[in-house]
């Protein structure tokens, strides 16, 4: 082989490797990305934050509603039919207990509330930050591939122009002969 011929396969070698880092470099920093996501750091509650969750997920379930339900029924029941009667009829003091868990509970449900929408918040600006960088990634491959047509086409350019002197070499040695 000619020198032309191998600077010509050298020229190919040396894409092929700029391609393969250029897929390496994605790669590893893909990983990155997802290791990210994958292990994030785990939220510290305090003491008041743990208790408003525990609270917001029980006064927010069928057990809750039914538990309570039945206990509200056995109230009724104990102050009207039995002779054990520490409530009459208006139950008031019924009224009074659950006028007080309602204003307890719902300033409770919505702390937990407050700091669940924070925590979507956050995760909303992750997501974007996550689109971010895939947009940028996008316009970053973008412009390595057209680097890489470019050079491409410039290593067509200059192969085509040497195959051309090569073949006007043995045209002038086949019309010397």
């Amino acid at each position: 082989m000619n020198t032309e011929t191998q600077n010509l396969l050298k020229t190919e070698a040396a894409q092929v490797v700029k391609l393969r880092e250029i897929v390496e470099q994605a790669i590893a920093e893909e990983k990155l990305i997802v290791e990210n996501l994958l292990h994030q750091p785990e939220e510290v509650l305090s003491a008041g934050q743990s208790i408003s969750d525990k609270v917001a997920s029980f006064g927010g379930s069928w057990k809750f509603i039914i538990s309570f339900s039945a206990l509200l029924i056995v109230w009724i029941c104990i102050n009207t039919l039995s002779a054990l009667r520490f409530d009459p009829y208006p139950f008031i003091l019924m009224n009074l207990i659950l006028s007080a868990i309602a204003a307890l509970q719902a300033p409770i449900i919505m702390m937990s509330q407050n700091r669940k929408e924070e925590k979507d918040r956050k995760r909303s600006e992750n997501d974007y930050l996550i689109n971010l960088k895939a947009e940028l990634e996008l316009r970053s491959l973008h412009r390595k591939i057209d680097l890489l047509l470019e050079e491409q086409i410039k290593v067509l350019f200059d192969s085509q122009a040497q195959q051309l002197e090569m073949l006007k070499r043995i045209e002038d040695k086949v019309g010397q002969r």
